[in-house]
């Protein structure tokens, strides 16, 4: 009689999990097969074909791009992700420079030199000319 009681508090304790997995794949079922049943049936013949901004397309829709419009969005993502990095030190400078000194401002200037020198870098083999 031990056994049973040890194994139904057991199997109790998983409970509330299982009504859960149960609650989310039950909405995930009606959301996918609400649609189907109550959205509409009818096609309508210029519903799949490529609209942008109430004009109708003109030419292909797959155009190629040159590659500095990568090398200029790459570069733009490099270089904002440093302002993730200063922001932060900004704001908490006047704490951090009188727990650690100078320390704090030397490690910032090492990391905008870096940064510096990339820029640089990418300036002089014409990532950021736009011809």
């Amino acid at each position: 009689m031990n056994i049973i009681a040890e194994h139904t508090s057991y199997l109790g304790e998983f409970l509330p999990i299982a009504v859960y997995v149960v609650i989310v794949l039950l909405t995930g079922v009606t959301m996918l097969s609400l649609p189907a049943i109550l959205g509409p049936k009818k096609k309508i013949a210029g519903k799949g074909l490529p609209y942008e901004c109430g004009v109708p397309l003109l030419g292909e829709t797959r155009q190629r791009f040159s590659i500095r419009f990568y090398l200029v969005a790459i570069l733009f993502v490099l270089f904002d992700i440093e302002t993730v990095f200063l922001i932060p030190w900004a704001i908490t400078y006047q704490e951090l420079l009188g727990s650690l000194g100078w320390v704090v401002v030397a490690e910032m200037l090492v990391f905008i030199g870096i940064l510096f020198t990339g820029y640089v870098y990418a300036w002089r083999r014409g990532g950021l000319d736009w011809d």
